[in-house]
C-alpha cells in the first residue's frame, strides 16, 4: 500500500462490448486501492451504459469533436488535478489513431499501453511502458493485464454492470413468467460483414418456438436493425415480440438477463449478456470467438472462424496472426442454420430443466 498510486486515468473510448471487458479492471484496481482517484475517458454511448459505476470519474470525449476537442479534454482533466499536475498513471487501452492522439493531451507519469504486438498506428510512441505480450488470449484478459505494471494482477472476473431498479422493472414488464423459457435475437453488430442471413435467424428463431421458448428481437434504432428485425418477423412462421428500438442502453442489460439465451453475432449486446450471466449463441466466422466471443461461456457458439480463414485466406485459423478478422462478403454465410440450431440444442442439453 505504500506504493499505492493516487490517481489513475483510464482511456477507452468504445465500442459498447469493449468497454464492458474494462469493468472488471476497475474492479480490480478498486479492491487493491479503495482510495484510487480512477478517471475514465470514454465515448457518450458508452458512458450512457456504464453511469452510475461507483467511484469513477467518467470524462466524455466526442469523436466529432477533433483536436480542439482533444485540447479541450486536456483542459478539463488538468482542472480536475489541481496541484497535482498529472496522473500517476495512464492506461491507454485503445490502439486506434484517434485514440492515440487523444491520450497525448492526458497528462500522466507513467503511460501504459499496449504490447508490440498489438499495437498499431503508431501507439508506441504515445506509452513509455508496456504490458505483457501474452499471444493468444481473450480481449479481456489482454485489458485486465493492464494492471500488471502497476505490481497487480487481476485473478477473478467481477462486472456487477450498474443497472438500476427501474430498468429491471421494464425489463419484467416486457413478457410474463410463464414459464416458458426466453431466446433473444439481437441480430446486428456495427460491423455489417459479420451480420447474419435473416432468414436464418428465423429458422433457428422457428426451431426454437416449437421447442416452447419464446422468441424476442431486440436492438437498436438504427435503420440497419428495423430492417432487418422486420425480415426476420416475415419469414418467420412463429410470432415474436419485437422489442427492437424500445429500450435504453440503461434498459439493455436487464433485458438481456431475463433471457436464457441470446443469439448474435460478435456485438456489444453479446458482451452485455455474457456481463450479466446470460448464454450466447454466439454466430463466428468473422471473427475469432476465443479471442473475441462471450469470454464466460463458448460452449453455444456456431464456430466457423477456420472455414472462413481456409476459405478466404487459404491457411487454417492457427496460422493466423491473432485477432484477424475475416471480414469478407458472404463470409457468415459459412454458418448453417444447422449450426444454429444445433447450438441451441446444445444449450438445451446442457439446460433439460428449460
Amino acid at each position: 500500500m505504500n506504493n499505492a498510486p493516487h490517481s489513475i486515468c483510464l482511456l477507452r473510448l468504445s465500442a459498447l462490448g469493449d468497454v464492458t471487458h474494462v469493468v472488471p479492471l476497475v474492479r480490480t484496481l478498486r479492491e487493491a486501492w479503495p482510495r484510487l482517484e480512477l478517471t475514465w475517458v470514454i465515448g457518450k454511448g458508452e458512458r450512457r451504459l456504464l453511469d452510475g459505476l461507483e467511484n469513477v470519474n467518467f470524462v466524455e470525449y466526442d469523436k466529432k469533436a477533433g483536436l480542439a476537442g482533444m485540447r479541450a479534454l486536456g483542459r478539463e482533466l488538468r482542472a480536475r488535478l489541481g496541484e497535482r499536475r498529472r496522473y500517476d498513471a495512464l492506461l491507454q487501452m485503445q490502439v486506434a489513431a484517434r485514440a492515440n492522439l487523444l491520450s497525448a493531451f492526458v497528462p500522466a507519469r507513467r503511460r501504459i499501453g499496449y504490447d508490440r504486438a498489438r499495437a498499431k498506428d503508431l501507439h508506441g510512441l504515445f506509452v513509455n511502458e508496456r504490458i505483457p505480450d501474452r499471444p493468444g488470449i481473450h480481449v479481456l484478459d489482454a485489458i485486465g493485464s493492464f494492471c500488471e505494471p502497476l505490481g497487480l494482477r487481476q485473478t477473478q472476473v467481477r462486472w456487477d454492470l450498474p443497472v438500476p431498479a427501474e430498468a429491471y422493472e421494464w425489463a419484467r414488464a416486457q413478457w410474463p413468467d410463464d414459464g416458458h423459457p426466453t431466446l433473444l435475437i439481437s441480430p446486428c453488430s456495427s460491423h455489417a460483414l459479420r451480420n447474419w442471413r435473416s432468414e436464418r435467424y428465423a429458422a433457428v428463431a422457428d426451431h426454437a418456438a416449437a421447442r416452447g421458448w419464446r422468441v424476442v428481437l431486440c436492438g437498436g434504432r438504427s435503420e440497419l436493425e428495423r430492417r432487418t428485425g422486420d425480415e426476420i418477423l416475415a419469414a418467420m412462421s412463429a410470432p415474436a415480440l419485437d422489442l427492437i428500438g424500445k429500450d435504453t442502453l440503461k434498459q439493455l442489460p436487464a433485458l438481456l438477463a431475463r433471457g436464457q439465451l441470446l443469439m448474435t453475432p460478435d456485438s456489444g449486446p453479446m458482451h452485455i449478456a455474457n456481463a450479466m450471466g446470460t448464454k450466447v449463441l454466439g454466430l463466428h466466422a468473422a471473427s475469432n470467438p476465443a479471442r473475441s466471443g462471450p469470454y464466460s461461456d463458448r460452449r453455444y457458439c456456431a464456430d466457423r472462424y477456420d472455414d472462413a480463414a481456409r476459405k478466404y485466406l487459404g491457411k487454417p485459423a492457427s496460422e493466423l496472426k491473432w485477432g484477424t478478422k475475416i471480414e469478407h462478403d458472404g463470409v457468415m454465410d459459412l454458418i448453417s442454420v444447422e449450426d444454429g440450431v444445433a447450438a441451441f440444442e446444445r444449450y438445451v442439453a446442457d439446460h433439460s430443466a428449460g
